[in-house]
């Protein structure tokens, strides 16, 4: 720490000053203040050529050496991973280098530099762009997000074909915070949060592997910026503002006085918040609601922990069946599960069967090429026509419940016949396990994700259906705005506070309190501080969120009564748009908060 104060000291008295500031997507909050060390991962430059029959061997070998060297680089990154982080970062490099050694880039690239008569640069590149035209078909943000996976293992080969060295932060001894036009997951598995205090990057969404690594690691983070990396040179100052997604390189001393302040307010925050860890989430006349942890991968369990989450609201298992040539086993499933289940009991895990898009999903070349993916055959919908992949996942979630409490929770059903087969192929699950002399428990309880507009309309059929609810608001609000989330054209219909939102989503919590049913809410939605009022006031039991949220909610939770949440709710419900929503919570919320909304809903 005096190391880092010491080098913050040095900046403030440079001369000329540039204060250049740029707004990105926060993704991990926290300030942080240093040294930019810019990591170079911009792409190698190549000369496309025509190469002469008599030299298709020579191209052909030259890149095989580029290829070994690759992979070489990427088992010395897996040594290098502290024991402490390898189980976080193990599946990760073992994809990059199964990308690496996978028959389809070499293969693919070998033939056409044999067909075409061109250098390995230019098939190479080829490759690549076949795979991304694959992935701009794809409109789910984490499949999507999938994509710089390639192309980190493209453009290492690249670099190596260009005999370009390939810069490692294991190297870095000072405090820095780095700049890149991307991360890869081998990057952030040789992070140091004790010397890298924070990371800024051209590209990246909220679910990329940058930002999920980010809230583990819990360093301030900013992705998205677009051209950060060309106003970005190592030893400027930069400060990062991970809560708005503001960057500024080269402020000025006021500036810097400015955030260091800011930065101390943070911490005092964050620091007065742990004695919440210990309370209960119970507004002041006693109503009490569930705060639950969503997670991505195992590595985020330390963190529901550290911040007090009431169990898994949400365990996404898409990651299981990412960058593999091969479908996940039930044993591997099963590893998965139990590791999670034993260390979150005896709270709950809710574990979601996958959500995945396409046909074929075994790598990104094998995605099916849909016109509309976000609504064609993807998550149960896909279960429910390969059905062996599918019982493989529930015989595992079922060996799991043997180890701890666990509910089982299916995605995107959108109607009564869905729901009635699904329930159908988990009863044969539990009768092949019965069969094999496994236990489990035969208890546990099912239940699906309202996402979908026609499963909203019949809420009141369906709750007699399953045990639970549980509102997936990323997706309804963009099927029921019919607007694609991802696209930066229409994202600005992106409205939570939406009316037509808001009714819907106080309608199936009516018709499953009226079935007797548990209901909470897993989207993003739900860990936004400003829609908190709204959420208690329409009657959810729980809410499921990324773990840094569950201190700051519950900080606010604890300051309402219930019957104030409900009238705000009932207010709130005759506003005929988002804006005036929004600009009345917000009103409502700055009233108590000052310190917390002072900048207007819409800042």
């Amino acid at each position: 720490m005096a190391k880092f104060k010491k080098n913050v000291e040095e900046l403030k008295n440079r001369e000329k000053l540039k204060d250049v500031r740029i707004t990105g997507i926060g993704v991990s909050s926290g300030i942080a203040i240093g040294k930019i060390y810019y990591l170079d991962r911009t792409k190698v430059k190549y000369t496309p050529r025509f190469i002469r029959s008599e030299t298709v061997e020579n191209e052909i070998r030259r890149f095989k050496e580029a290829v070994k060297k690759s992979i070489n680089q990427l088992s010395e990154v897996k040594v290098k991973i502290p024991p402490e982080k390898y189980n976080e970062f193990k599946h990760i490099i073992e994809a990059h280098l199964l990308i690496t050694k996978g028959r389809m880039l070499n293969d693919d690239t070998i033939k056409t530099i044999k067909d075409e008569h061109i250098n390995a640069e230019w098939a190479l590149k080829m490759f690549q762009d076949k795979l991304n035209k694959s992935f701009d078909a794809i409109e789910d943000e984490y499949l999507s997000g999938r994509v710089s996976d390639i192309d980190y293992v493209v453009e290492r080969i690249m670099r190596n074909l260009a005999g370009k060295d390939q810069e490692s932060l294991a190297g870095i001894d000072e405090d820095v915070i780095i700049v890149a036009h991307d991360l890869s997951p081998a990057d952030t598995a040789q992070i140091d949060r004790n010397i890298i205090k924070g990371f800024v990057t051209d590209v990246g969404g909220k679910t990329s592997h940058t930002a999920i690594m980010a809230r583990s690691l819990e360093i301030p983070a900013v992705v998205g910026l677009e051209n950060v990396s060309q106003n970005a040179k190592s030893g400027d100052c930069i400060i990062v503002s991970g809560s708005d997604g503001k960057v500024i390189i080269n402020p000025t001393r006021e500036v810097i006085k400015f955030y260091e302040e800011k930065l101390q307010q943070y911490l005092d925050k964050e620091r007065n918040l742990l004695f919440l860890k210990e309370l209960s989430p119970m507004t002041t006349d006693g109503h009490e609601i569930r705060l639950m942890a969503n997670i991505e991968m195992p590595q985020e369990l330390e963190s529901i922990e550290e911040h007090g989450a009431q169990g898994i609201g949400l365990y996404r298992t898409e990651f299981l069946y990412l960058n593999r040539r091969k479908l996940p086993t039930e044993d591997e499933h099963f590893e998965v599960y139990k590791n999670v289940v034993e260390h979150i009991k005896p709270e709950i895990t809710t574990i979601r069967t996958f959500d995945l898009g396409g046909d074929r999903f075994l790598s990104p070349m094998e995605l099916a090429n849909e016109l509309n993916p976000a609504m064609g055959l993807r998550a149960i919908r896909f279960c429910l026509k390969e059905v062996g992949i599918f019982k493989d996942q529930l015989r595992a979630i079922l060996r799991a419940s043997n180890f701890g409490p666990v509910r089982v929770m299916f995605p995107m059903i959108s109607g009564i016949e869905e729901i009635r087969q699904t329930k159908e192929i988990f009863e044969d699950a539990k009768v092949e396990l019965r069969s094999r002399g496994v236990a489990f428990d035969e208890g546990i309880k099912i239940g699906m994700m309202m996402e979908v507009p026609s499963a909203m309309a019949i809420a009141d059929f369906l709750a007699k259906e399953v045990d639970f609810f549980s509102i997936g608001t990323n997706d309804l609000i963009q099927y029921s705005l019919a607007i694609d989330r991802v696209n930066e054209h229409v994202n600005y219909l992106y409205e939570p506070l939406h009316p037509a939102v808001l009714r819907m989503i106080k309608g199936v919590v009516t018709s499953a309190h009226m079935e007797g049913l548990t209901i909470g809410m897993c989207g993003e939605m739900a860990g936004e501080p400003l829609y908190l009022p709204i959420l208690v006031g329409m009657g959810l039991d729980e809410l499921s969120m990324n773990a840094l949220s569950i201190l700051r909610v519950k900080k606010i939770l604890r300051s309402f009564s219930y019957e104030e949440c409900r009238e705000i709710t009932k207010q709130a419900l005759l506003f005929p748009t988002a804006k005036e929503i929004s600009q009345y919570v917000f009103e409502e919320m700055a009233k108590r908060f000052p310190e917390d909304f002072n900048d207007g809903p819409y800042q």
